[in-house]
């Protein structure tokens, strides 16, 4: 049967499950745009910009655990997708990105759009691919979800010149039920028995052990394997940022984060255990500060489908490669039964001596409060979305999260602007959940324009700006290490976000007090539809403790309350 590259595609991303695409049609994936009328069950987001449809693409990964798929066309279209990808590949998020390119005719004459995509993304995506002939797109749509959603997750782009789309090929249906054949990827699985029992005597022996659970955990979902080691053993939990709402942080063994602005007692947990179990977590730099200071006085147990993330920033005593919910099947069962009674009464202690999440009363409203209220009125079971900033590590602090997976934000690339498309896409991916974005001023307005597809899709999310007229971290830092040469650092001409909500068609509020706190997030939680609330917080309010940069995670900066 003749079909063109259009339509394969279009079958292709059916056939593996999509059913929602974020995107902007352009001059090249035009022929792709004419072919998506004969697919009713393709549901096209038109979004407001090619970074807008990337994040939200991967805010719809995360909180489905399912690829995002975005259409971008060539040259300005596909470079504007970069930043998306590259904070979807730092993250391990599962995404496809599907790119038009100039006619076949027109690449390397500098052709009007025309950009080496293929080229600019090599460094942030897991894998992409130029397709040069209809008849290889169902190959490359096959392997790009199988590369993007195994193993260690990630971005794929596949980029499909203008005139591919329209050629016509002979194609038979039957192709995709034929068993992919990609020998040369072997995702590993399992962990070797001979490490699974040296990891079981490092536990077996261990007296003050604590578990680092990472975003691993989410991706595989192995929340239960989690709670079953943690419970069995009586060991104690920190989660990396992303490795939040991993684990239930009402849970009596949770200790919440650590690191740079982590709480402080999780942070002294690491430094003070005998060992450490480390799951899906890469030991990044927030965590570890300074590497040879990190964590001397335990062992090791590294849990990681990523062979390229043993040893790279922290040794390793017993590396268990493999996929975490695999390996961790593995383990439990060779487990016995046992409790660290004194250690888990000495963090009680800890979080006595160094009461992180403390928040002082103060006339003002901060930023800490709105979140503990937002935690309260939504009884820790939203799905809460931020971006980068003040805001996100108040969020992660103070938000208690009780339900897997509830937690989206940008965390190796750290990207403003992340909060708004994300949060769209989250909620499209999960309409049944209540999604808050929690976001910064200065981030918020990034991609602020999202609000227009977030009203005309009528997208239930909420929105809570924590808005300080300032680069809130930026203002932080140059504060305690830059002598207060405060540069570039404070917004003069903010807009009224409750009547530029009212602009779009969004219902708002505006909020400059904490009696009017809890009621502004009911009145949010009761709209059938988005809403907005401009939370006018302290100007200047620092983000405590912290341990700064290149410093290790025993040498924090706690705030006197």
């Amino acid at each position: 049967m003749k079909k063109t590259g259009a339509q394969i595609l279009c079958e292709g991303l059916i056939r593996h499950g999509v059913s929602k695409i974020f995107g902007i049609p352009g001059g090249a994936i035009l022929p792709l745009y004419g072919t998506l009328s004969k697919y009713p069950e393709l549901d096209h987001i038109l979004m407001r910009h090619e970074q807008g449809a990337s994040h939200a693409a991967d805010g719809y990964s995360r909180a489905s655990g399912n690829p995002g798929v975005c259409f971008a066309t060539s040259g300005p279209g596909a470079t504007n997708l970069v930043t998306g990808l590259a904070t979807a590949m730092m993250d391990s998020s599962p995404m496809i990105a599907i790119t038009g390119q100039v006619a076949r005719s027109g690449i390397g004459k500098d052709s009007f759009q025309e950009v080496d995509i293929t080229g600019a993304t090599l460094p942030v995506t897991k894998h992409n691919y130029l397709v040069m002939n209809a008849s290889e797109i169902a190959q490359v749509v096959k392997e790009a979800f199988y590369i993007s959603t195994t193993g260690r997750p990630g971005p794929v782009l596949i980029d499909i010149p203008r005139d591919v789309f329209l050629e016509e090929v002979d194609f038979e249906d039957s192709f995709w039920d034929e068993k992919l054949d990609m020998s040369g990827y072997n995702p590993p699985k399992f962990a070797e028995n001979s490490r699974i029992e040296e990891a079981v005597r490092l536990i077996q022996d261990a007296n003050k052990p604590v578990i680092l659970a990472g975003h691993g955990v989410i991706i595989s979902k192995a929340y239960d394997e989690l709670l079953k080691l943690a419970e069995m053993v009586q060991i104690p939990v920190v989660t990396t940022l992303l490795g939040i709402s991993s684990f239930p942080e009402n849970h009596v063994l949770s200790l919440s984060f650590p690191g740079m602005h982590g709480v402080a007692w999780a942070s002294l947990a690491l430094d003070q255990a005998d060992l450490i179990i480390a799951i899906g977590s890469r030991f990044d730099d927030r965590i570890t500060g300074d590497t040879s200071r990190f964590a001397t006085r335990s062992k090791k147990i590294h849990i990681d489908i990523d062979p390229a993330e043993i040893n790279k920033n922290i040794y390793a005593d017993v590396p268990l490669i493999g996929n975490v919910k695999d390996v961790l099947q593995q383990l439990i069962p060779k487990l016995k039964s046992k409790n660290h009674l004194d250690w888990i009464k000495h963090m009680d202690q800890l979080k006595i001596e160094h009461p992180s999440l403390k928040i002082k009363k103060t006339d003002q409203l901060i930023g800490q409060y709105v979140v503990k209220a937002l935690s309260d009125e939504t009884n820790g079971e939203a799905l809460i979305v931020t971006g980068v900033g003040q805001h996100q590590m108040w969020a992660a602090q103070h938000y208690q999260f009780c339900s897997q997976n509830s937690w989206v934000s940008s965390g190796g690339l750290g990207t403003m602007g992340f909060e708004v498309p994300a949060a769209l896409g989250a909620k499209v991916a999960c309409p049944e959940k209540t999604v808050w974005s929690i976001a910064g001023d200065g981030g918020f307005q990034m991609t602020l324009s999202e609000l227009a597809t977030i009203v005309e899709n009528n997208i239930k999310v909420k929105f809570a700006i924590l808005n300080n007229n300032h680069l809130g971290m930026i203002t932080q830092w140059q504060e305690m290490f830059f002598n207060k040469d405060f540069q570039a650092n404070a917004y003069t001409a903010n807009p009224d976000f409750s009547k530029l909500a009212n602009a779009y068609g969004m219902r708002s509020l505006t909020v400059d007090n904490n009696e009017d706190v809890r009621p502004s997030i009911r009145q949010a939680q009761d709209h059938d539809g988005p809403f907005l609330i401009d939370f006018k917080i302290k100007t200047e309010e620092n983000v405590f403790p912290m341990i700064p940069s290149g410093q290790s995670i025993n040498e924090l900066l706690e705030e006197a309350l």
